[in-house]
């Protein structure tokens, strides 16, 4: 089910009957098929499914990470089947950010030094100054040289939101971004990543398996079968409350 933007100007990325397969044991495994999404700038979108649906699947083929089997696919209007490796990367560079569900920090680097590397190759001066700066947003001011072991789960993923805000991105992907931390932890990094979320603009496209954090997204899809389908859930549950 696509959801078409007003303006495609304004058009963060657009998919157009995207197809997943893979060979298998069993011959060939459908993952996705035919899924068409339309994400506006400034938008956040959920993504849910029950494990095994193919969500993280999804998040790696819209962020150009891996390539679909069909379909076509564009990210800040460039299509990325006419991108190499290398092209993709450079489309993503400073204008896509990543929080993963384990972190992924680099652990001889401290928490500083993580969230420099967006930044590193850029030509900006004040590489040292905008990581302090994110840092303290996610109230780690007295982290700064603690490596990623010396820190909590709730910690890193502070450090890993940080880096993922830090080059000013126009779309964060997040996938389960809360999924290895406790009920309490999870919903302080939720709050933060949605208002960096609206105090920068940003489009956010959020994979999770949790439907009240998915309820906080202006959109909510279901992937289902390969396809992506409406929740309309948010106005039902607060209709029932």
């Amino acid at each position: 089910m696509s959801h078409s933007s007003e303006n495609q100007q304004d058009r963060i990325l657009y998919a157009s009957d995207l197809s997943k397969r893979v060979k298998s044991g069993e011959g060939e495994l459908v993952i996705l098929e035919a899924l068409s999404l339309d994400v506006g700038r400034g938008e956040s979108v959920a993504i849910v499914g029950s494990s095994g649906a193919g969500k993280s699947t999804l998040l790696g083929l819209l962020a150009g990470l891996d390539a679909p089997s069909a379909g076509a696919l564009e990210l800040f209007g460039q299509s990325l089947g006419e991108l190499d490796e290398d092209g993709r990367a450079a489309l993503r560079a400073g204008r896509v950010g990543f929080v993963f569900q384990n972190f992924q920090l680099l652990p001889t680097l401290t928490a500083m030094e993580n969230v420099m590397l967006p930044l590193e190759l850029s030509p900006r001066q004040d590489v040292e100054a905008k990581s302090r700066h994110w840092l303290e947003r996610v109230g780690l001011t007295g982290r700064l040289s603690h490596l990623p072991k010396q820190l909590s789960g709730g910690e890193q993923q502070r450090v890993a939101v940080a880096r993922a805000f830090v080059a000013e991105p126009d779309l964060v992907f997040a996938d389960e971004p809360t999924g290895n931390l406790d009920e309490e932890t999870g919903r302080r990094i939720i709050d933060l990543l949605f208002a960096l979320n609206r105090e920068s603009g940003t489009t956010l496209i959020l994979v999770t398996h949790d439907l009240a954090l998915a309820r906080r997204c202006d959109r909510c899809l279901k992937l289902e079968n390969g396809a992506l389908h409406p929740l309309e859930m948010s106005r039902r549950v607060e209709a029932d409350a």
